[in-house]
């Protein structure tokens, strides 16, 4: 499916403004895989005819790193800068792939002068399925057995639990669930800023432990909502050489490959 994605600068030439901006974060306009997961969302966007465009170029990091790194001025610089670019094109309503993203934008913004309505992707996705603006089928993924980790900021940080399970049903798939989920979530090694430094001691990585958590669950894929749940993740399964075998998908892109779109 070929179409083209407007920025908010080449509306604002034309005199109009998007209904929703796509936040695509630093993972998902660099890192090669989280590439994956912007496309399978503008798809979808596309698809069920959201008004949307991107802020290219202008947009820069939201600060999230900086911040939990304890660089704080760094951050509100970050920040600031952001806010003005959307408050200049008068953005209201934002959709992002990133929970990190997600709670800056959704949480930490407002008091620098940044209010917006922040949805993560799943929030968005299921809204559009509920107005049957989506129509989604099972397909390849009916009756799939499908693992949800929940990322650290959307899940416990932001009490968003229920969006993504309900997306991934609409595939007919058997959603099966870790002992440690929901409330109880385990991170999956990269929050904080860990992303970004070696591993300090201990007798596990992180991410090791909670892909042995999914995987022995006997998964055919394990569904992420986050570009940095879904690195850490397959690096965990390929730790224990099972990439072959289960897939780590993003929500988005599960439904983008569901046969009605």
């Amino acid at each position: 499916m070929e179409f083209k994605i407007d920025t908010v600068a080449e509306y604002a030439a034309r005199g109009e403004s998007p209904d929703v901006l796509f936040w695509v974060g630093c993972a998902g306009s660099f890192d090669e895989r989280a590439q994956k997961i912007t496309k399978a969302v503008a798809k979808i966007l596309f698809k069920a005819g959201v008004k949307f465009a991107v802020l290219g170029t202008e947009e820069s990091c939201n600060g999230d790193p900086a911040k939990r790194a304890g660089n704080e001025f760094l951050f509100q610089m970050q920040a600031m800068t952001n806010i003005t670019v959307m408050n200049g094109y008068g953005v209201k309503k934002i959709v992002t792939a990133c929970p990190h993203c997600f709670n800056t934008l959704k949480n930490e913004y407002p008091e620098l002068g940044g209010e917006y309505e922040v949805q993560h992707h799943t929030q968005l996705i299921q809204h559009l399925i509920n107005e049957g603006r989506l129509k989604v089928e099972g397909g390849y993924f009916a009756g799939k057995r499908i693992v949800f980790h929940d990322p650290c900021y959307l899940g416990r940080g932001n009490g968003v639990y229920e969006a993504p399970r309900a997306v991934i049903e609409k595939l007919d798939a058997a959603l099966v669930e870790m002992k440690r989920s929901r409330a109880n979530g385990f991170c999956c090694g990269a929050g904080g800023a860990q992303m970004f430094k070696e591993p300090e001691n201990g007798h596990k990585d992180v991410n090791v432990e909670r892909a042995e958590e999914a995987l022995a669950l006997n998964p055919e894929v394990i569904a992420v909502g986050c570009p940095f749940c879904m690195t850490m993740m397959t690096d965990g399964v390929k730790h224990f050489n099972k990439e072959q075998e289960v897939k780590v998908m993003d929500v988005a892109e599960l439904i983008a490959a569901a046969p009605e779109l």
